[in-house]
């Protein structure tokens, strides 16, 4: 039995609101506060039933999304990983605002070599604390939401301050207590959603107006635990990402495999550029040793015979 949508507004206002609150920069929280959307799996998880393994954070436009790139950055601390100290700053070209990180492309609170994942390709032991504790009995969150909220949200994850930045690669920075800040994209829900793939998680929550917005074909999908592709930019994550929702009893019929394939035939894979761009977020530790191999047998293009090689030997 999953969250009412009452419920499940009233745990991401509580998250939202809880975070901002640690925001120590008026203008950042402020606009924070303003231009938050959590979409993506965490949603779709409270309406099945299912722990949620973290939230994910929009935001509507440029200016906060920047604001909040710089903010999180400039107060990162990682340890250098394999003796290498990291470099890293916010880039912002043509509206594109990148995470640049010198050393590796991927930086961790503790220096350690950790896969970066986004939230559907988290593994099950990860589920989130207060939503999975409370989950155990879903029927008892309808009248005891308040109480169970409080004393879950009362422990913390760790020692270390509450949402601060413990993980950031290209696209995402990603803070302690569950939350991904997703700077690869922004702009109001409708333009976020035309780069997600698959139809049920595209159920949003706004912070300007504290609104829960659950769409009919996201609901249709969750109940038939089918998977609906509506498009990517990213489709070789998509067809990554196939494996995890199989394994847990989702569907998937070959007209929706045929659109993703599409996709990608029209992608040149052989432009190094556009492989390690299409990569970014799934299973990075793995795929950043691929993408240093093939540069450093060819700067300029992929070989797929050295390519197939190296997966061969690395999975």
């Amino acid at each position: 039995m999953g969250m009412k949508a009452k419920t499940i507004k009233a745990v991401l206002r509580k998250k939202a609101d809880e975070w901002a609150s640690t925001i120590e920069d008026a203008t950042v929280r402020f606009l924070v506060e303003k231009n938050t959307i959590i979409t993506g799996g965490c949603i779709a998880s409270m309406l099945l039933g299912e722990a949620v393994n973290d939230f994910d954070v929009y935001f509507r436009n440029h200016e906060t999304a920047l604001a909040v790139a710089h903010y999180y950055v400039a107060r990162f601390t990682p340890k250098a990983r394999k003796g290498i100290p990291c470099n890293i700053s916010v880039l912002d070209v043509a509206g594109r605002i990148k995470i640049v990180i010198k050393s590796a492309g991927i930086a961790s609170e503790d220096g350690a070599d950790k896969p970066y994942q986004y939230f559907e390709a988290r593994p099950e032991g990860q589920a989130a604390g207060y939503v999975g504790e409370v989950m155990q009995d879903p029927g008892d969150i309808q009248d005891t939401y308040e109480q169970t909220e409080a004393l879950a949200l009362s422990a913390p994850e760790d020692d270390g301050p509450k949402y601060r930045p413990v993980f950031m690669s290209t696209n995402a920075i990603t803070l302690s207590n569950r939350l991904q800040i997703v700077l690869r994209f922004y702009g109001e829900p409708e333009a976020i959603h035309e780069n997600y793939d698959f139809v049920h998680c595209t159920n949003y929550w706004t912070s300007a107006d504290d609104a829960l917005k659950l769409q009919p074909a996201a609901l249709e999908s969750l109940l038939a635990k089918e998977l609906r592709y509506v498009g990517s930019k990213y489709p070789i994550c998509s067809l990554i990402r196939i494996r995890k929702f199989i394994h847990r009893g989702w569907s998937i019929n070959a007209g929706q495999i045929l659109k993703i394939a599409m996709q990608v035939s029209a992608l040149d894979l052989t432009s190094l550029e556009v492989l390690e761009d299409q990569l970014t977020g799934v299973d990075v530790a793995y795929f950043l040793e691929v993408i240093t191999k093939l540069k450093d047998n060819d700067p300029e293009k992929v070989n797929s015979a050295y390519l197939i090689e190296i997966i061969d030997r690395m999975f």
